[in-house]
């Protein structure tokens, strides 16, 4: 297996990390990135496969992580019961009492409010350039998945700040300031929640935490500190991932300048899974490898950890011709950017219908929205999504 050097946090790997996706697959199967310590594969075959493969998971093996510092406490109490870093029976009881509020039905349901919504934001745009993120792509998503749970609009900027602290934590430049502020943002998150949960049991609503809340009354066992980290998930990942994506994908449009048609509502979702392959909000996700096995050639051991390159595997020419090419017109729902098997995103047709209408609202209201400077990632890696997005309205 080759060993691969780059840093996350170099600017050049941090505005265009596809070249290096390509020299891991050039190198097999897998390489080895150094940085990281582990194996690595940039296949889309190969990912998707790791993806469904039971040998492989989230949670760690016993004794596979060494004991946490003191400090990180408050944090890793909230995510050890995350169903993100667990595999069932945990994983399938928790995804099951959540994915109730992700049918089809439940989520088209909530259309106009994310149109109401869109159009509410585009009617407050500066008329001199201003930030994308901060004037539509942020407010929108955090403010769809508070109101899912039963949480009132104003909370949606203390919602995001906790967010975004606590989300830094995945980040690859993550320091002990960085950490600190997680825990602290952890802190004062678990504590509202537990307030809201309490008043929720008095008075309960027709929303998703109530819901979890009488699943948990009828026996289903999600204990107190189980719905707090839930709803403290559904929260962060419920917008995380699409404030990228919005601002990623309002980028590749301006910056390509795809047909008119590709964004009319009748297709927008094509445009969006293309968004999705082209430039994805996550890039990197591990899994550890539960049973000493060989895989494409390759040795691995118990305890190792393998690390999936979802924005290589979106790109993999093996898969779609021309993977640098923005393409609305071609069929990309073979994508990897929701994951694939058993972790699957259970909130990717929310994102999907909240990319769709946040897209085409945006571009029917102001078809001729430009960028007013040029665009730049920030260094969140292994997400993928910009610093800022300036634009004016034209």
């Amino acid at each position: 297996m080759k060993t691969l050097r780059t840093r996350p946090t170099d600017d050049a790997f941090v505005q265009d990390p596809y070249p290096f996706y390509d020299r891991v697959r050039a190198a097999g199967p897998f390489a080895f990135w150094a940085e990281y310590d582990m194996a690595v594969t940039a296949r889309h075959a190969l990912v998707g496969a790791i993806l469904r493969d039971r040998r492989f998971g989230r949670e760690a093996p016993p004794d596979a992580v060494p004991p946490a510092p003191d400090h990180l406490r408050p944090f890793l109490d909230v995510e050890r019961h995350s169903m993100l870093e667990l595999e069932p029976p945990r994983h399938t009881r928790l995804r099951g009492l959540v994915v109730r509020a992700f049918t089809s039905r439940a989520v088209a349901a909530l259309s106009p409010q994310i149109e109401a919504l869109s159009d509410r934001l585009i009617d407050a745009f500066p008329t001199d350039s201003f930030d994308l993120l901060d004037a539509y792509a942020r407010p929108l998503p955090v403010i769809v998945i508070a109101r899912l749970l039963g949480i009132p609009d104003d909370m949606a900027d203390q919602l995001l700040a906790w967010s975004n602290d606590m989300v830094a934590m995945y980040q690859a430049r993550r320091t002990r300031a960085v950490e600190d502020r997680a825990v602290a943002a952890t802190r004062a998150f678990v504590a509202f929640l537990r307030d809201e949960i309490a008043r929720k049991r008095k008075r309960p609503a027709d929303d998703l935490l109530s819901a979890l809340i009488a699943a948990e009354a009828d026996g289903e066992r999600l204990t107190g500190d189980e719905l707090v980290t839930t709803a403290i998930l559904l929260l962060n990942a419920g917008h995380e991932a699409t404030v990228h994506t919005l601002g990623n994908g309002v980028k590749a449009v301006l910056e390509h300048r795809p047909p008119a048609a590709a964004l009319a509502p009748e297709a927008i979702e094509n445009t969006v899974e293309e968004i999705l392959r082209f430039d994805p909000p996550l890039h990197l996700f591990t899994r550890w490898v539960y049973e000493d096995l060989v895989l494409e050639g390759q040795s691995f051991r118990a305890g190792e950890k393998v690390g999936l390159l979802l924005g290589g595997a979106n790109r993999d020419p093996a898969v779609w011709p021309a993977p640098d090419r923005f393409d609305p017109m071609r069929r990309p729902r073979q994508h990897l950017a929701f994951g694939a098997g058993i972790h699957f995103c259970v909130g990717a047709p929310l994102a999907r219908l909240e990319l769709s209408v946040a897209l085409s609202r945006l571009f029917a209201r102001c078809p001729r929205l430009e960028l007013s400077a040029a665009p730049r990632y920030a260094n969140l890696y292994h997400f993928h999504g910009l610093e800022r997005l300036m634009v004016r309205v034209g």
